[in-house]
């Protein structure tokens, strides 16, 4: 019997599955034909398919939605995309067009909401989170989108010396702030402690002495977020109770507190066994809200989640062709791709993220474990274990065959620019592929065009100093 890799996958998982499908023995990427873009481009490309973006929020939203109705909620949802997953205009644009709010976490993040409003893609009504460290630069653009008439704007005090700076420069103008509470890192952490936040047990203390005397401050939600994500766990429930008791208590003290921030932290596929019961989660964040709050007599809060990876990580996919195989002993292959895995897919070997990873084609060849190697001269340019299965499993095949071999990770529309630096210097002065945006028309029809091409030695060669003379 022939061990096809279509054998294999069919056996392990449930397939054709969302977003993934087979046409005439080439994989397809929510309805959009590989072959054809890989005939079209030629490799290695990465792509964005701005559509997904949209089911993403829309998911998110109707889920949330769905249980504040059931359980007579009397709350309302926010959703918050958060900028430093992937700036993009094209990604956050197709975010915009569902009426999504903004999170921030740097100085130059104020600049591009202020270039968002210049283009009318928002208004002044928009609801905008400031998280991360405040330097006074960033304070100082905070202050500005205030002035300008952004009312909606809530400034998260990541610890007590930052209200000092705050106040320096606010003066007495009235701002809208928030207050994220540290959590406990899980067990298994390098630290205790998250360096994000204030302390649970200073916080209430810190309000009344701090922010309910001066009355230009309008504290109106309490931020809380796992590092880990928003799973069924020991370990977050507790944590959330944590949070959900600390509102309460501050609630009680202050009438404009209305507002719990979940943060982050929904999980994406990162394999074809995944699987998460969002509706379930959302329902118990949403039931156990309810419950606390009746139970000691305060009003439900506005529940603010900021969705970053969740709502651009499954968009994406990088495509490559693998150029050669080597076997270097009895045991290891080697599938060599034409470009660098530690420049396109950094997440991979710096923090060992998993995406999901399929070959285009040839999945009526048998299958084999492999390594897959980078062409860079690093060690650490490899990617060789899945998440699920500890092994990378892909279609054997001869060098002599005319069609090469090519290879997709997918689900990597989260942080992978960012990380790597888009359009920089990489290691090895390997470019950065080309990148090409995927679309759809009024009529369903798929729209694409190429966003960036190749990196070239020229743009690189400025870069580094060495066209000053021209």
């Amino acid at each position: 019997m022939k061990n096809t890799y279509f054998n294999l996958i069919e056996q392990s998982f449930y397939f054709p599955q969302e977003g993934f499908d087979l046409h005439d023995g080439y994989l397809s990427f929510q309805g959009v034909s590989i072959k054809y873009l890989i005939e079209k481009y030629g490799t290695p490309f990465r792509f964005i398919y701005l559509p997904k973006i949209g089911e993403q929020i829309k998911k998110a939203r109707n889920l949330f939605n769905k249980a504040i109705k059931y359980y007579n909620y009397r709350g309302e949802y926010q959703y918050c995309y958060c900028t430093k997953c992937n700036h993009f205009y094209h990604v956050i644009n197709a975010a915009l067009r569902h009426n999504v709010n903004i999170e921030t976490s740097s100085s130059f993040d104020i600049d591009l909401v202020l270039k968002l409003y210049k283009e009318k893609k928002i208004d002044k009504s928009i609801i905008v989170i400031h998280n991360g460290y405040k330097t006074n630069d960033y304070l100082h653009k905070i202050i500005l989108l205030r002035d300008l008439g952004f009312k909606n704007t809530i400034t998260i005090l990541d610890s007590i010396e930052e209200l000092t700076r705050l106040e320096k420069v606010v003066g007495r103008k009235k701002i809208k702030i928030g207050i994220r509470m540290a959590i406990n890192e899980e067990s298994q952490s390098a630290y205790y402690t998250s360096r994000l936040g204030i302390r649970h047990t200073e916080i209430i203390h810190f309000y009344n002495k701090r922010i309910k005397p001066r009355k230009n401050l309008e504290l109106k939600m309490l931020h809380f977020f796992v590092d880990s994500g928003i799973k069924d766990s020991l370990y977050y429930w507790g944590e959330f109770q944590k949070a959900v008791k600390l509102f309460v208590g501050l609630k009680k003290q202050c009438e404009t507190l209305d507002s719990f921030n979940l943060g982050g932290g929904f999980p994406i596929r990162n394999h074809l066994g995944f699987e998460y019961d969002y509706e379930y989660m959302i329902g118990e964040i949403v039931k156990n809200l309810k419950e606390t709050c009746m139970r000691e007599e305060v009003d439900e809060p506005n529940i603010f989640t900021e969705f970053g990876k969740y709502t651009v990580g499954e968009s994406g996919a990088i495509i490559f062709e693998v150029l050669d195989q080597k076997q270097q002993n009895d045991t290891e292959c080697w599938y060599i791709i034409n470009n660098s895995l530690m420049n396109t897919i950094p997440d991979a070997w710096s923090i060992h993220e998993r995406f999901i990873l399929l070959p285009i084609n040839k999945w009526n060849n048998e299958y084999k474990r492999v390594n897959i190697g980078g062409i860079s001269c690093d060690h650490s340019d490899y990617y060789n274990s899945e998440d699920l299965n500890q092994e990378v499993l892909l279609p054997a095949y001869s060098n002599k065959e005319k069609e090469p071999l090519y290879l997709g990770f997918f689900h990597t529309g989260a942080y992978q620019d960012s990380i790597s630096g888009y359009g920089g210097i990489k290691h090895c002065l390997i470019p950065s592929p080309k990148h090409i945006i995927i679309d759809r028309d009024e009529a369903g029809n798929i729209v694409d065009y190429v966003y960036r091409e190749e990196q070239s030695a020229e743009e690189m060669f400025k870069i580094l100093g060495y066209n000053q003379d021209e």
